[in-house]
């Protein structure tokens, strides 16, 4: 059907019958045509003409056929084109147009809308409501918690999942939505649902009242994850949604529902928050602990089970393997099959690393946010515009010499042959010894940050923190320092402020942080922290399973490869950006300089520059190297150098590191990274061999609670309830109010 005619009626009133359906009387009525090209704002505004109405407050609404008992919202292109689909068979359809001044004066009459999706919305504003007990328990569990309502008619929960199941040939997604809505409609006619059969293929279920036929069966369209519902019957004889009975408890389940698409908006919700909401939102007391359990049972169906997680990690290394060849992906665990360590290394990190990037690697540390004890471990290293380039991760059950040493031999492994590196790590991580061991001619950048939280953590005692913090400026300077003399002239003013400090520092080994006398290259990086800011969602995210840790790391790192490339393709310049603008910079000082260029005694390409104030500097094109070491440090020609060289009509770009230019930041970016497909991933259940084991719990911080002992012959407080001021029982176990 290419359209449909449309009544649009507004200004009436809905009247509602003795068997719940709505009927609309009075008003005025006009008629439009739709189709499946109309747009909803189009839509929305030809009404608002018609009736000189403020488009924004607009509500637009109709009925399903052969259902007048709920109104269904178009708020979406997309609800148009559903609304002509539920009409195919029919000529016209029936629209009512509300403004927000008549939604407010028929709430009590309309039944909860819904969207021509299965999802509810609208509800109304719950009024009157009296919670009186909290939550336990499961569907069809004993020990049921009474919630009292006032007016059913006006509470948001009651009455939106009221019309969760809406009649026959319903559909859903999924069988899990299908539970969900089932659990929702018990709750809000206020009975309980007993299953019968509830598997993936069909549902079938009751109810729980002796003799009552409500009755319902659902099985899963062929070929397809949709559920449709086949036989209803909505006759209840047991009182249901008659206020004779007390509604059913809400289970953890429900609890579990209600917070999981809460969830999906705001992944950080805290119990505290969760338990608010749910109360003003539902009238629906929550406990602490209930709260949070309901929040594991939620991100446990969102996410997966953080325990069987474990279990999947054989099945993940393999398909990255599988999926993306010349990766590493080694799983070890411990002789109970406990998880131990974890090592991967995706084939386009290793082929970017060693084919476009400056043979630097930092190391650092991440705690992950998890149940279980879990560290992960990086090796990070930079781009030509430098830019962070992820080259492995592993994640561990602790941090420890050990696990580091690990890392570093399969590091090796991954990265076979390979010139000298430079690492870049806290000198207290277990790293010196192990890096000396296995990257023989490789050299140890100490992590300048955690030196000086080292210095301040010393200096505590006889100084200040205000002299404290002099010293570690101090301390920045000497290790900035290019030459020999300006590492002298810094110590030394450490020394006139605290000979203690000055002592400390030459203790330090200096030759592995200061610039004057370390002996490898780190580009004029002092940090270990380089990674951080690739890692740092692992800390704004919730806690996730280990196997989605692990992938979300790969998709990432596919994201970036991806984008990075497609970046560069657009460059034109013979470098990077970030590197043409320093290279810029350098040009600029030596053009403000007043300098001249001297050829040096000695023969070749060595040559002295003067500047206007007498300093003098020499510069060695063949080796590219100057005396205030600024290129050998940086990798690019000084201003020093500059003038040389342009002095001598020679191209600047050829003397920068290769390291720099475009077509190695594009080789480093040149491997994708291909997706790992989980249609054969592993479910596993009670039954299924357990392959890995998760690590440990994470020990809580601070000192474990202690459970008080009470003495011999110390009689307990006697129970009072503060409902019915009996004794023997408090008010949540009161049969007299229950």
């Amino acid at each position: 059907m290419g359209k449909l005619i449309v009544v649009c009626q507004s200004r009436g009133k809905f009247n509602t019958a003795s068997d719940g359906s709505l009927s609309y009387t009075g008003g005025e009525a006009h008629a439009i045509s739709v189709s499946r090209e109309s747009k909803f704002d189009e839509l929305k505004s030809e009404m608002a003409e018609m009736w000189n109405y403020d488009p924004n407050s607009l509500t637009i609404k109709y009925f399903l056929p052969n259902n007048k008992q709920t109104l269904i919202t178009i708020s979406s292109d997309k609800d148009i084109q559903r609304m002509i689909d539920f009409h195919e068979e029919s000529k016209t359809v029936d629209v009512y147009v509300l403004t927000n001044e008549i939604l407010a004066s028929e709430a009590s009459a309309m039944p909860c809308s819904r969207s021509s999706g299965n999802t509810m919305v609208e509800p109304v504003t719950p009024l009157n409501v009296t919670p009186v007990a909290s939550i336990g328990g499961d569907m069809d569990q004993p020990n049921p918690v009474a919630i009292e309502i006032k007016d059913a008619g006006h509470h948001k929960l009651f009455k939106s999942w009221a019309n969760c199941i809406t009649g026959l040939h319903q559909q859903f997604n999924n069988v899990q939505e299908l539970r969900d809505a089932l659990r929702r409609y018990s709750i809000a006619h206020g009975f309980k649902c007993k299953f019968k059969h509830n598997d993936a293929t069909r549902v079938s279920a009751k109810c729980k009242a002796e003799g009552c036929p409500w009755r319902i069966h659902a099985s899963k369209l062929s070929t397809t994850p949709l559920f449709r519902i086949k036989k209803l019957n909505e006759i209840h004889t047991c009182g249901a949604g008659t206020g004779r009975l007390n509604r059913p408890q809400a289970s953890r389940k429900l609890v579990a529902t209600i917070v999981k698409e809460k969830l999906k908006d705001s992944p950080n919700f805290r119990p505290k928050e969760i338990a608010n909401q749910i109360r003003q939102e539902f009238g629906i007391e929550l406990r602490y602990s209930q709260a949070w359990r309901g929040m594991e049972t939620a991100r446990e169906e969102l996410q997966g089970s953080y325990k069987e997680a474990y279990n999947q990690l054989p099945w993940l290394c393999e398909k990255i393997v599988e999926t993306n060849p010349g990766s590493v992906a080694t799983l070890i665990t411990r002789e109970d099959q406990s998880f131990h360590r974890l090592f991967v290394a995706l084939h386009a990190s290793i082929y970017g690393f060693q084919n476009g990037c400056r043979p630097l690697l930092f190391l650092d540390s991440v705690t992950l946010k998890s149940k279980y004890q879990s560290e992960l471990l990086t090796a990070t290293a930079l781009d030509g515009n430098d830019g962070i380039f992820p080259v492995a991760f592993a994640v561990v059950d602790i941090v420890n010499d050990d696990n580091w040493h690990w890392f570093l031999v399969q590091l090796k492994s991954a990265l076979s042959s390979f010139q000298p590196i430079t690492f870049v790590g806290d000198r207290q991580m277990g790293l010196r010894q192990s890096i000396v061991t296995v990257f023989q001619d490789s050299f140890h950048s100490f992590c300048l940050h955690n030196l000086s939280q080292e210095l301040k953590d010393d200096l505590k005692g006889p100084h200040t923190e205000e002299v404290a913090s002099v010293i570690v400026s101090h301390l920045y300077d000497a290790a900035q320092a290019a030459t020999l003399d300006g590492f002298r002239k810094c110590i030394d003013s450490i020394k006139s402020i605290s000979p203690e400090a000055f002592e400390w520092i030459l203790q330090s080994e200096p030759e592995h942080w200061a610039n004057s006398l370390f002996e490898g290259s780190r580009y004029h990086y002092f940090t270990s922290s380089i990674g951080q800011s690739f890692y740092s969602w692992v800390n704004n995210l919730p806690v996730l399973p280990v196997v989605q840790i692990v992938d979300t790391i790969r998709q990432k790192l596919m994201e970036l490869i991806y984008t990075r490339k497609a970046e560069s393709d657009r460059w034109s310049t013979r470098l990077t950006p970030s590197m043409e603008d320093k290279l810029q910079k350098e040009i600029l000082k030596a053009q403000s300089l007043q300098v001249s260029v001297q050829v040096a005694l000695s023969p070749g390409s060595t040559f002295e520059v003067h500047d206007c104030l007498g300093e003098i500097n020499v510069v060695n094109i063949d080796a590219c190297s100057c005396s205030c070491r600024t290129w050998q440090l940086n990798g690019f020609p000084c201003y020093h150098a500059v003038v040389v060289l342009q002095h001598f009509n020679r191209n600047l770009y050829d003397y920068c590191s290769r390291y720099y230019t475009t077509e190695s930041f594009q080789l480093t970016y040149s491997e994708p990274i291909n997706p790992v497909p989980t249609t054969d991933k592993p479910v596993y259940k009670e039954s299924s061999p357990v392959l890995v084991h998760p690590p440990p719990l994470r020990r809580l911080a601070g000192p474990p609670k202690q459970r008080r002992i009470r003495s011999k012959g110390v009689i307990k407080r006697p129970l009072h309830c503060s409902k019915c001021k009996g004794a023997g029982h408090n008010r949540a176990t009161c049969h007299v109010y229950s």
